[in-house]
């Protein structure tokens, strides 16, 4: 492995476990992590969750699981360049979309409503809450405790946003937690203080995955072609460089050596984006990491050329009449299925439904652990995949919505 920068973390430094267990003879706290990640359920569940096009419409579309795997790739890349720990890039990228609901932002969209219609002072439905939810609460696999057991740096990466509201709830809760940075100040400006340069890899590392990955399955569902996507500068660049170096390429091997030519050029600007800010910043250790404003970054023109892109498929690809309609269709049946569960409880499995009743008085990190019935409700339905959801609203509203 490559030497860690005296701002990289270092997981013999790592501010440890909520339950702390003797470390393991061969990896080191993060690789456990990136292991205990691998091995759960709800990654598993990733595989059929979806990005943008449902799980009933094509199977070559990207699913949360090979987004998930594409970010890991990008960001162990990038990181080792910078000399920051892979092990943790990766663990936090395998992680992040582990609290998604099934048919993408739709179905997050749509569970968020039900919560706050249900109860106002609910803290609402945020994905990356939800997936730290899962990794502290929600998974089952070990005899003396609830969730993964995470150390703090995976779980802090694993939430990059938090409302300042959920914040306070969560700090109140666990005082000093991967919450606190939310609500800390940096310096005198206004901003709240930063993350790991890990925890901010793997986030930009994420927005870089989904911009290549949705311009493939855009044009392979037929809603973008590429004669739209030649107004956008970033892509138009590297489609007539490639051209220039492969004449008279066409079709599938014309987009994807487009769209690699074009992460390439992302990932080195990164690399020599964030090396420039290092340098300027010289932070001596993690923690001086948290002072500065975000160190892990494009360059001012890539920045750019990557919102216009994000611009233009945000107007052309996810908000196309066809993805509205089907996220429309998506979000009733969330909303069916919440309304569905909350009038009877039975309709869910046993070890969901015996939650309603179930307020007990363990520590904060126990599934049970004061939770409400719209929130046992909002879990379960978490973490559903598209083609149990569609499944589910078939057998309780007996119509069929999406094939499955």
């Amino acid at each position: 492995m490559t030497a860690l920068a005296p701002y990289a973390c270092d997981p013999a430094q790592s501010r440890g476990r909520r339950y702390p267990e003797p470390a393991a003879p061969t990896r080191s706290a993060f690789q456990r992590d990136r292991d205990r990640i691998v091995h759960s359920t709800a990654f598993r569940r990733l595989v059929y969750k979806t990005q943008v096009f449902l799980n009933h419409e094509g199977d070559l579309f990207r699913t949360r699981l090979t987004h998930s795997l594409e970010v890991a790739q990008l960001g162990r890349s990038i990181a080792r360049t910078l000399q920051l720990n892979e092990d943790l890039v990766e663990a936090i990228a395998l992680a992040h979309d582990l609290g998604h609901t099934p048919f993408g932002h739709a179905g997050q969209d749509a569970l968020n409503s039900c919560l706050k219609s249900h109860n106002p002072d609910s803290a609402g439905f945020e994905h990356n809450l939800q997936s730290l939810r899962v990794v502290d609460t929600l998974e089952e696999r070990y005899p003396d405790y609830d969730g993964l057991n995470l150390s703090f740096e995976t779980r802090e990466g694993i939430l990059k946003h938090c409302s300042r509201r959920n914040a306070r709830r969560m700090e109140a809760r666990e005082p000093g937690g991967v919450a606190q940075r939310f609500l800390a100040p940096c310096g005198d400006g206004p901003h709240t203080q930063q993350p790991s340069l890990e925890a901010q890899l793997a986030n930009l590392a994420d927005e870089i995955a989904y911009n290549a990955h949705d311009i493939d399955d855009g044009v392979r569902s037929g809603l973008l072609s590429l004669e739209q996507l030649m107004e956008v500068e970033l892509f138009e660049a590297y489609h007539r460089e490639t051209l220039a170096s492969h004449p008279g390429l066409q079709g599938r091997r014309l987009l994807f050596e487009t769209i690699r030519r074009m992460l390439s050029a992302q990932v080195y600007d990164v690399m020599d984006a964030t090396g420039a800010a290092l340098r300027a910043a010289m932070p001596a250790n993690v923690q001086a990491v948290r002072h500065y404003p975000p160190l892990v970054c494009f360059s001012d023109e890539m920045a750019m050329k990557s919102a216009t892109l994000k611009r233009f498929l945000l107007q052309n690809l996810y908000r196309h009449p066809q993805v509205v309609e089907t996220t429309q269709t998506a979000q009733q049946v969330v909303r069916d299925l919440f309304a569905a569960y909350m009038a009877d409880p039975a309709q869910m499995p046993q070890a969901h439904s015996d939650r309603f009743d179930q307020l007990d008085s363990r520590p904060f990190g126990s599934a049970r652990h004061q939770a409400r019935p719209e929130r046992v409700v909002a879990d379960y339905i978490a973490g559903m995949t598209d083609r149990f959801a569609a499944r589910e609203h078939e057998r309780l509203n007996g119509r069929v919505v999406f094939p499955v």
